[in-house]
């Protein structure tokens, strides 16, 4: 007869979950950056230079990086500060700002990591479409996003397991694109295509933007580092500087390769222009599939922290509190 083992609250609370703990590379740097350099880089980067020119697109990388700098400069403080544990984010915001604003900012951030997965098999998708027009994009994305439930539900460390490999397909991708050579002749758009055909700016910054938040990747993997303290802002800023080099990079080899018009249209243009085509699919099916499996591999490094490490868990926590405080 099967037996199973309930755990009180008290058990719960110090329950040991033995991880395998990871370094400032594994850990920090390899997720942030996978997740920066991924659907955005691939499907939206030429759209972007098409819309905004060259200038344009430089302005929008440097103010998102300026952003997201000095929100790692915040992080960086609090996790120098005080002990972090498991929860990332959600931790650290707790405990800087008590656990009532904790609880409140993190309920919707568990959802906000379970919804953001949508943005990466829906860039898989639209890939896969490109390639192979007879699929219907609907089932694909439905179909992936099942797949990758199902693995996060009986190997939540694949992503971690694989992400070297990915890595090693998106610098392949990268050299093959550096490589590579124009579709057309065709002169540097500073403020890219006409205002008929283009996108106003801010809406191309909002495009943009998503791209730049990936390094919150590394940072709710906090409770399977060995030294958080130390890893959190070493592995954050060097993924945020490593991005912003490569994104400052991409938009001058870009210009040169096509007309604005044609990047606007071509969601593509990248593997279009690359020395090896496939190279640039391996790089975005890569990058998308493994931030989808890291975003799914937080939630549940989350579900196997401590109760009072969790979001939902501590914000019920403090109802309660405030509850009998008013009694």
């Amino acid at each position: 007869m099967l037996k199973f083992r309930f755990l009180n609250r008290k058990q719960l609370t110090t329950f040991p979950f033995n991880r395998e703990k990871k370094g400032t590379f594994a850990g920090v740097f390899t997720p942030s950056i996978l997740a920066i350099l991924g659907v955005i880089l691939y499907l939206r980067m030429g759209w972007i230079v098409g819309n905004v020119g060259l200038l344009g697109t430089l302005s929008i990388v440097t103010l998102s990086t300026l952003i997201m700098f000095l929100t790692t400069l915040s992080i960086s403080a609090v996790a120098t500060a005080r002990l972090v544990r498991g929860g990332g984010v959600y931790y650290m915001i707790s405990r800087s700002l008590g656990i009532e604003t904790g609880g409140a900012v993190g309920i919707p951030l568990y959802f906000a990591q379970t919804l953001s997965v949508a943005l990466y098999t829906l860039g898989f998708t639209e890939s896969v479409v490109n390639q192979f027009p007879q699929f219907n994009q609907l089932y694909v994305a439905l179909t992936v996003t099942v797949l990758i439930g199902l693995v996060a539900l009986t190997s939540s460390d694949l992503a971690t397991k694989v992400q070297y490999l990915v890595m090693g397909a998106i610098a392949l991708s990268l050299l093959s694109f550096f490589f590579g050579k124009p579709v057309e002749q065709t002169e540097i758009e500073m403020w890219g295509a006409s205002e008929q055909v283009s996108e106003p700016f801010w809406q191309v910054f909002a495009v943009f933007f998503p791209a730049v938040t990936g390094i919150m990747s590394g940072v709710n993997t906090s409770g399977d580092l060995k030294n958080p303290t130390k890893s959190i802002p070493v592995g954050t800023l060097a993924a945020v500087g490593t991005g912003y080099l490569i994104y400052m990079i991409l938009p001058l080899v870009i210009a040169t390769r096509a007309d604005a018009k044609t990047l606007v249209e071509t969601p593509l243009i990248m593997k279009e222009t690359a020395l090896w085509g496939p190279a640039i699919l391996l790089g975005v099916w890569g990058a998308t599939l493994s931030s989808a499996l890291l975003r799914q591999y937080v939630r549940s490094a989350a579900n196997s922290t401590s109760p009072s490490e969790r979001p939902g868990f501590t914000a019920l926590d403090a109802l309660f509190r405030e509850r009998q405080r008013r009694q």
